[in-house]
């Protein structure tokens, strides 16, 4: 996210911006290689072109939308505000400890919910769940998968297992794509960091 506020920031566009945002944590080396290893070229491949696919066309959507008026007000720096520092980085280090604070500040709750739900699910949801209502094949089994993960929190590397065993329990690998990439993309916590 910090890479997303600065990108804002320093004035490149929302919609490139946003293309970063969406495409970053989908398709990342670790879990390219954890998805190789368990899959295969064919899925990682399949897994690669459709998180570049998302980020593109997922970018490209949001710029139209023209959603630069919504960004908070801290996230807002006009370029022309950047003046050239001599500073060292001792110099800097309580302004950057700051900023970083206030970042913390403005997500906090929202990660502390979007875990709490994931637990709630954890908890609650039985074993058997995924594989009764997502291991069917049906039309409904992708749009189920991608509701189910929203409120979950879980970065690439973290997910690709739990996907192992959800096609090892007889989920169809499309299915189980659909909920890595929305619990990696679409998330609930993930979203409100912007």
């Amino acid at each position: 996210m910090p890479l997303f506020i600065g990108f804002v920031q320093g004035g490149i566009p929302l919609g490139v911006t946003f293309s970063f945002l969406i495409t970053s944590p989908l398709v990342n080396e670790v879990a390219v290689a954890m998805f190789l290893g368990m899959f295969g070229i064919k899925a990682t491949l399949i897994y690669v072109v459709s998180g570049i696919l998302l980020g593109t066309v997922g970018g490209w959507l949001l710029s139209k939308f023209k959603l630069e008026p919504l960004l908070s007000d801290w996230v807002k720096l006009k370029q022309a505000e950047y003046e050239v520092e001599k500073r060292t980085f001792s110099q800097r280090l309580p302004e950057i400890s700051r900023g970083a604070w206030d970042i913390v500040k403005g997500v906090l709750l929202y990660v502390v919910v979007g875990i709490a739900i994931g637990a709630a699910m954890h908890g609650y949801v039985p074993e058997n769940f995924f594989n009764q209502y997502l291991g069917g094949g049906e039309w409904w089994t992708v749009p189920l998968a991608v509701l189910v993960a929203v409120p979950m929190y879980a970065n690439a590397a973290g997910i690709v297992p739990v996907i192992q065993v959800f096609v090892a329990k007889g989920v169809p690998l499309g299915t189980a794509i659909a909920f890595m990439m929305a619990t990696v993309g679409l998330s609930i916590p993930r979203s409100y960091f912007a």
